[in-house]
C-alpha cells in the first residue's frame, strides 16, 4: 500500500477545505472584520500547507487499488473533520478540544448536533465555517475534488465507487464523470434556488445562505439558537419542509424527472413509498397532536407535524416546536421516520427507504415461498428483479446499523444518562439525524451530556455517515486477501 500515493489526494481534499475557510474568512471582512477573521485565516494557510506538502512532493499516479481508495475516502472524511476543529478551536469561547471536534463532525456528517448553548454570539464568519461543512459533508468533498480535476482518470472512478454505495448508484445509467456531475449540477441548483425563496421568505441574504446550506446538506445547522422557530414564518417552514423532503430523493431521479426520462419521481418505487410515508406519517403526527390537545387547532398541529416529520426522516433535524412536549404516538413515529430517513442517492443520512422497502418485499417473499414451496419467488424494484446477494446485504446491513445503536445507548447509559436520552443520542447520531429526546430533544442542545459521550457521538456519527462497512473494511485491512 502505497500511503504517499494516499495522502496526496487526501491533500486535494485539505485545499477544498481551505478555500472554504478562507470563503468564510471573506464573510468576516464583508460584515466589519468580526472575531472570526484571523482564526479563520491562521486554520486556512495551516490547512493549505498540509494540503499541498503532499502535493508537492509526490507525484501524481492514476492508478489505485482498492485499499488505497478506501483509505482515501475515509481518510479524507476523518482529516477534513480534523481540521474543521481549527477555526472553532483558535477562536474559543464554547469550544473544547472535544467540543470542537464533536461541532466539526456534526458538520461534516450533516448530523446537525450541536454543544453550542449561545449561537448568536458565534460571529457570522465562523457561522458560515459551520454551515460550509454542512455543505462540504453533504454531498461528499471527495465529489467536489472529483469534478474540479477531470485529469483524474481511472482514479476517479475507482474513488466514485467508493464514496457512493451500491444503492446510491442504482439510479444512475451514466459514465463516472456523467455521475459527478449531474450530482454538483443537482446540488448546486437545490442550494441557489432555496436560498433564493428563504430570502423572498423573509430571511436577509446571510441566513438564507446558511439555511439553504443546511436545508439541502440535510444537515440541520442553524445560525440562531431557537432553530427555526426563530423566524415564526410559515413560509420559511413551507419552504424548508419543501426543500427537504426534495433534497431527500436519490438526485439521480431529480435530474431524470428534470431532463423528462422514464426513472422520474413518479416511476420510483421508492421515492412514492418515501414520499407516501411522510404524507401517512404527517396525518398520524397530526392526528395524535390534536386529539391530545397539543396544541389549540387542526391547522397548527398538521404545521409543527408535517415539519418535524420532513426534517426528522430527511435527517435534518430542524426545529420549530419542543418535541418532549409530543404524546408518546407521535415520538414513536418520529422515532420510526429517524430509523427509515428518505433515499439512497441524496444527502440523508440513516438506514434509507431503499433498504426498509427491500427489506419488506423480502419478507413478504419469504412468507410466499412458506406457502408455495415449489414455487420462485423474485422481489422486484422498479419492474428489476434484486438478486438475492442484495437482499442479504440489505437485511445484514439494518441488522448491523440496530446493533450499533444498542451498543451506542449502552455505552452512553454508563454516563448515568436517562434511557430516552441514552437511546435517542445513540439513534439520532447513527442516523445522522442530530436532535433527539430527552436532555437531547429539539430545542436543546449537547452541550448537557458529559466528554466521554460526546466522542461517542462522533462515533456513531462517522460510522453512520459512512455507511459502517467504510470503517469496518478499514479497521480489517490488514487480512484484506
Amino acid at each position: 500500500m502505497r500511503f504517499n500515493i494516499i495522502t496526496r489526494y487526501i491533500g486535494l481534499v485539505l485545499v477544498i477545505n481551505a478555500l472554504f475557510m478562507l470563503l468564510s474568512a471573506f464573510i468576516a471582512v464583508y460584515y466589519g472584520i468580526d472575531t472570526g477573521l484571523y482564526p479563520l485565516i491562521m486554520s486556512a494557510i495551516l490547512t493549505v500547507a498540509l494540503g499541498c506538502f503532499p502535493l508537492i512532493f509526490v507525484d501524481a499516479d492514476n492508478n489505485i487499488n482498492s485499499k488505497e481508495a478506501y483509505i482515501i475516502v475515509v481518510g479524507s472524511w476523518v482529516i477534513s473533520c480534523v481540521v474543521g476543529t481549527f477555526p472553532y478551536l483558535l477562536w474559543g469561547g464554547e469550544f473544547t478540544v472535544v467540543n470542537a471536534w464533536f461541532e466539526s463532525v456534526s458538520g461534516f456528517t450533516t448530523t446537525g448536533s450541536t454543544i453550542l448553548n449561545d449561537i448568536e454570539a458565534v460571529p457570522k464568519s465562523l457561522l458560515f465555517w459551520r454551515s460550509s461543512t454542512h455543505w462540504l459533508g453533504g454531498i461528499g468533498v471527495m465529489m467536489f475534488v472529483l469534478v474540479a480535476i477531470p485529469s483524474l482518470g481511472r482514479v476517479k472512478m475507482t474513488l466514485s465507487n467508493i464514496q457512493m454505495s451500491a444503492l446510491a448508484k442504482d439510479n444512475f445509467k451514466y459514465k463516472t464523470q456523467k455521475i459527478v456531475k449531474i450530482l454538483l449540477f443537482v446540488y448546486i441548483g437545490l442550494t441557489f434556488t432555496a436560498s433564493i425563496f428563504l430570502r423572498i421568505a423573509g430571511m436577509d441574504w446571510f441566513d438564507s445562505i446558511n439555511h439553504a446550506f443546511s436545508t439541502v446538506a440535510t444537515g440541520g445547522f442553524s445560525t440562531r439558537s431557537l432553530s427555526i422557530s426563530y423566524f415564526s414564518n410559515k413560509w420559511v417552514e413551507i419552504i424548508i419542509t419543501l426543500f427537504t423532503v426534495i433534497a431527500g430523493i436519490h438526485f439521480g431521479v431529480l435530474y431524470a424527472t428534470l431532463t423528462g426520462k422514464k426513472n422520474n419521481i413518479f416511476r420510483s418505487e421508492v421515492t412514492m413509498f418515501y414520499i407516501w410515508s411522510l404524507i401517512i406519517g404527517g396525518v398520524l403526527i397530526t392526528g395524535s397532536l390534536w386529539f391530545s390537545d397539543t396544541y389549540n387547532s387542526l391547522g397548527e398541529a398538521a404545521r409543527y407535524a408535517y415539519f418535524q416529520a420532513a426534517t426528522i426522516c430527511t435527517t435534518t433535524g430542524f426545529a420549530t416546536t419542543d418535541t418532549n412536549i409530543w404524546p408518546p404516538f407521535a415520538l414513536v413515529i418520529l422515532i420510526y421516520f429517524s430509523f427509515t430517513s428518505a433515499c439512497s442517492g441524496s444527502t440523508t443520512g440513516g438506514l434509507k427507504a431503499d433498504r426498509i422497502l427491500l427489506s419488506y418485499k423480502s419478507v413478504i417473499a419469504r412468507v410466499k415461498q412458506l406457502q408455495h414451496p415449489n414455487a420462485i419467488i423474485r422481489v422486484k424494484m422498479d419492474k428489476t428483479i434484486i438478486e438475492d446477494n442484495t437482499l442479504s446485504l440489505v437485511n445484514m446491513f439494518i441488522v448491523i446499523y440496530i446493533l450499533f445503536v444498542l451498543l451506542g445507548t449502552l455505552l452512553i447509559s454508563i454516563s448515568g444518562l436517562d434511557l430516552m436520552t441514552s437511546f435517542s443520542a445513540a439513534f439520532a447520531s447513527m442516523g445522522n439525524v442530530g436532535p433527539g429526546f430527552g436532555a437531547v430533544s429539539s430545542l436543546s442542545n449537547y452541550s448537557v451530556i458529559p466528554d466521554y459521550v460526546k466522542i461517542i457521538c462522533t462515533l456513531l456519527m462517522l460510522i453512520g455517515r459512512l455507511e459502517i462497512f467504510g470503517l469496518l473494511l478499514i479497521a480489517m485491512i490488514r487480512i484484506w486477501r
